[in-house]
């Protein structure tokens, strides 16, 4: 228990009488006499405190919130008696929070509700303490502090917002949302979809000449992209998927894309599984149906980038153990010409089975030192290495073409569309 503002004021009071004692306007007694009251008062007033029933809180939120995105909570108050309280949610630590700490006024039999809003900033499993009150004592000369409501634990996953909103949408006009861009040959595929009129621009071999006989006009066979295909997203964890970039790490902006890119193919037909490398390794087998994304969900949102080097022939044999099936596997890491080596050596043991696609992502901040103007000799030095470094990440990169790996150079921001664009490629194209 901590003295209120109003103790405070009374014990002012009383070393101001005081003073008027030692210049003799007021008798001592009189000091004695309001020093004694105040006692009393206080005492009364702290006894009283011991059977305040202390008002019921229940917190309203989301079992599973999306990184980054702004949400509201709600604490709804029951009061027990006419209370003076002060709230302050026992949040997790550092996620930026407004509308806290809040004072109200609370009656008997009624519920007050208040709202704040709360920013989740790192992925994984988290925990609100309870609630911690501070309540005035029915003469509000003390405050106690305690904590009341329940704990309660909250997955923050990765911000699955642009997946609903491609929902409202085709496949084909999710896939432009995305920024990929779509090079179609209209009724070409592997797959036989269905039988239409002959139309302007269709090729010779589509014509069914047997059914145009039998209707006397041209008729042409449409077919679709082969459905039922496999999709394996490959995701480095080591160190280098720890840098920043918009406040988050690579890796983050990594399994936002995945998802993506998982999203739509799921909606395309395809089986899509995931496998995380590293010390905690996941595994998820491909599926088929929509489900499949809370499953890829649920695998990954506590997954997070460790102070390791990267093992690439690690994470191939383990696919190649789990995966027996031919699949497109997307590696999304950073490829560095030290590494590269290793990751040929990864490769060339997918490539036995699988059709291998490798995503580099690129740091912008690399880009800008670059861009920027040169007026002195740390200038200089600086842009000299970044071009350095930049030649030896071509090569590596280079390097991997010529073993006939598709290989993406992209920053972050366009790893969605870049991912989305080579998976439509491949089916197009009939790859796998």
């Amino acid at each position: 228990m901590r003295p209120g503002r109003p103790l405070l004021w009374l014990l002012v009071l009383l070393a101001l009488l005081g003073g008027a004692v030692v210049l003799g306007h007021v008798p001592v007694w009189g000091w004695y006499l309001a020093g004694g009251g105040i006692v009393l008062l206080a005492v009364l007033d702290a006894a009283l405190t011991r059977w305040q029933v202390l008002p019921r809180i229940q917190r309203e939120l989301p079992e599973a919130l999306p990184l980054g995105v702004e949400r509201e909570v709600t604490l709804s108050l029951e009061g027990v008696g006419r209370q003076w309280v002060e709230v302050f949610d026992l949040h997790p630590e550092g996620w930026p929070m407004q509308g806290l700490p809040r004072k109200l006024k609370l009656d008997a039999r009624t519920i007050s509700s208040i709202a704040y809003r709360l920013r989740p900033i790192a992925r994984g499993d988290f925990l609100f303490e309870g609630v911690q009150v501070r309540i005035s004592s029915p003469l509000r000369l003390w405050r106690r502090s305690r904590i009341v409501g329940e704990r309660k634990q909250v997955q923050v996953c990765p911000n699955f917002a642009p997946l609903t909103r491609f929902a409202l949408f085709s496949a084909d006009q999710a896939s432009r949302l995305v920024g990929a861009h779509l090079k179609r040959r209209r009724g070409e595929g592997t797959d036989f979809h269905q039988m239409r009129e002959y139309r302007a621009g269709d090729s010779m071999r589509q014509i069914d000449w047997k059914a145009t006989a039998r209707s006397r006009k041209l008729i042409s066979r449409e077919y679709q992209d082969e459905k039922n295909q496999q999709l394996v997203m490959l995701l480095d964890t080591g160190r280098r998927m720890m840098a920043r970039e918009d406040g988050y790490a690579h890796f983050d902006h990594v399994l936002d894309a995945s998802l993506v890119v998982s999203y739509l193919a799921l909606r395309r037909g395809d089986a899509v599984g995931m496998l995380a490398g590293g010390e905690n390794s996941r595994w998820v087998a491909p599926q088929r149906g929509m489900g499949s994304l809370d499953r890829l969900l649920r695998a990954s949102y506590d997954l997070q980038p460790q102070p390791v080097a990267t093992d690439y022939l690690d994470m191939a044999t383990g696919l190649a153990l789990h995966q027996r099936r031919r699949a497109l596997v997307m590696l999304v890491t950073n490829v560095r010409d030290e590494d590269i080596e290793d990751l040929l050596g990864a490769v060339r043991l997918l490539q036995k089975r699988h059709l291998v696609c490798v995503a580099s992502l690129r740091e912008r901040a690399l880009d800008a030192a670059l861009a920027s103007e040169v007026v002195d000799l740390p200038d200089a030095i600086r842009a000299g290495a970044v071009a350095h470094y930049l030649q030896q990440r071509n090569a590596a990169h280079e390097a991997l073409r010529r073993h006939r790996v598709m290989t993406l150079d992209v920053a972050s921001a366009d790893l969605p569309a870049a991912l989305v664009e080579r998976y439509l490629s491949v089916k197009r194209d009939g790859l796998l």
